[in-house]
């Protein structure tokens, strides 16, 4: 339960996949306007993490290292994490489609969001178990949701803020974002374990 727990805050606060590993910044920065679309977002990275890892991490154990070919795993784990997209899109699509308009471009996206990717890699670079590798994906999921939603809550402050018109936009988006940042590297001081 320990390491779980461990895992959990590691993921979330000192090794955050957005805020401190810089994956998954397009869909961050493209889909944190409102807070509804960071949530949606949020639980699809989460499914499409946790379901390719259930995926690669056997393709991964029982046909590319068996056989020699560790070399495709990106190229297989990319795949597997299109069809997983592709079928979250067709449920959101016919379940609920106001929150699939509101994804719009970025859904997709989850295909080469470098965050699902990197995830499925880093479960089998750090060692980890079937089951850790799951609760790690969820956990970075987690991780990804909760920087979404930060900064959703940042941006929204910044619309409404008085600022110069040379920084409105993009400007004083990656200026909140580099700010967001530097607050969750306080953590990667921390001691978890």
């Amino acid at each position: 339960m320990k390491t779980i727990f461990t895992l959990m805050l590691t993921a979330i606060l000192t090794d955050n996949i957005v805020l401190s590993k810089f994956m998954g910044i397009c869909p961050f920065l493209g889909v944190s306007k409102k807070l509804s679309s960071s949530l949606g977002m949020g639980a699809a990275v989460i499914f499409v993490m946790a379901c390719a890892t259930v995926v690669t991490y056997p393709v991964y154990a029982l046909i590319l290292q068996p056989y020699n070919l560790t070399y495709l795993r990106t190229v297989a784990f990319i795949l597997i994490i299109a069809l997983f997209v592709q079928l979250v899109e067709i449920v959101l699509k016919k379940v609920m489609p106001p929150l699939y308009n509101a994804l719009g471009v970025y859904l997709p996206l989850i295909t080469t969001n470098c965050a699902v990717l990197g995830v499925t890699l880093q479960n089998i670079d750090n060692g980890f178990s079937f089951g850790i590798s799951v609760l790690n994906s969820i956990f970075v999921g987690m991780a990804f949701t909760l920087s979404l939603i930060l900064f959703s809550g940042v941006r929204s402050k910044i619309e409404n803020a008085d600022i110069p018109d040379t920084f409105k936009g993009i400007p004083s988006t990656l200026i909140a974002a580099s700010i967001v940042s530097v607050s969750f590297m306080a953590f990667s001081g921390l001691k978890i374990g």
